[in-house]
C-alpha cells in the first residue's frame, strides 16, 4: 500500500507539495505524508504519488499519469480533477495481490476521494479489499487466465461495467471497453463475500450506510 498512500517525504514538485506551499508551508517543514495523514488535502495528493510507482500508461516513474483523450501527461491528483470537472468517473487496475504492505486506511480513502468507483486486479490483499468496500470502492477481479495484459488492453479506452446495482457477492459483471468506435466485452468477479458488503457498496460506503439506517430508524 506504500505505493497507493505513500508515508514518506513529500516532493515539493509533487501536488501535496505545492498545496503545502501555497498555504505558507515552508519545504524544510513539510515533514512526511505520515505525519499530515490527518489533513485530507494532503493524503488525497498523495494517492498513487510514490516517486517508486509505475504506472503502465507512461514511461516515467512517479506518481503520473495521462489524461485523455488528450493523452496529457501529468499527476495523477491534477488528472483526477479535471476527470472529476468532466463528471468522468475512475477505474483502476491492478496485479497480483494488489494492495499488500502494511495496512493504511489512507489507501482506500484517497482512492476514493479521487473519484476512483471500482478497481480490477488479479487478486486482492485482504484488509485493502475490506478497506476498500468500506470506503465504497468497488473490488473486481478478472477471471481464472485473464488480465489486463492477456486481453489486450492499454489504458486508453473508455470502460463501462453494466448492471452494477445488481451486485451479487462473487457474482460476475461485464465490462464493455469502447476505443475508436470499437467495442469489446470481458466478465470479471466481484469480490465482495457478504451482502453487507453489497449494501455498503450501493450507499457509497460504511458511513453513508450507517447514516442511512439512523435516518430510517
Amino acid at each position: 500500500t506504500d505505493h497507493i498512500s505513500p508515508a514518506g517525504a513529500i516532493p515539493v514538485d509533487y501536488p501535496a507539495g505545492r498545496y503545502l506551499i501555497e498555504n505558507g508551508v515552508k519545504p524544510w517543514e513539510f515533514n512526511s505524508y505520515g505525519s499530515r495523514r490527518g489533513n485530507h488535502e494532503v493524503m488525497m495528493r498523495g494517492t498513487f504519488a510514490n516517486i517508486r510507482i509505475k504506472n503502465q500508461l507512461v514511461s516515467d516513474m512517479g506518481g503520473l499519469t495521462l489524461k485523455f483523450p488528450e493523452n496529457e501527461q501529468g499527476y495523477v491528483f491534477d488528472a483526477s480533477q479535471k476527470y472529476e470537472t468532466e463528471k468522468t468517473d475512475l477505474l483502476v487496475f491492478g496485479g497480483k495481490e494488489y494492495g499488500t504492505g502494511s495496512s493504511r486506511d489512507w489507501a482506500a480513502k484517497g482512492t476514493i476521494l479521487l473519484g476512483v468507483k471500482a478497481v480490477i486486479t488479479t487478486s486482492f490483499e485482504r484488509i485493502h479489499r475490506s478497506n476498500l468496500v468500506g470506503m465504497g470502492v468497488l473490488p473486481l477481479i478478472f477471471k481464472k487466465g485473464e488480465s489486463f495484459e492477456s486481453l489486450g488492453l492499454k489504458g486508453d479506452e473508455t470502460f463501462e461495467i453494466s448492471n452494477i446495482n445488481q451486485i451479487k457477492p462473487n457474482g460476475l459483471l461485464t465490462v464493455n471497453v469502447l476505443k475508436a468506435g470499437n467495442e469489446k466485452k470481458f466478465q470479471v468477479i466481484v469480490k465482495l463475500n457478504t451482502d453487507i458488503e453489497i449494501d455498503y457498496i450501493k450507499n457509497g460506503g460504511i458511513l453513508h450506510y450507517v447514516l442511512r439506517q439512523m435516518i430510517k430508524t
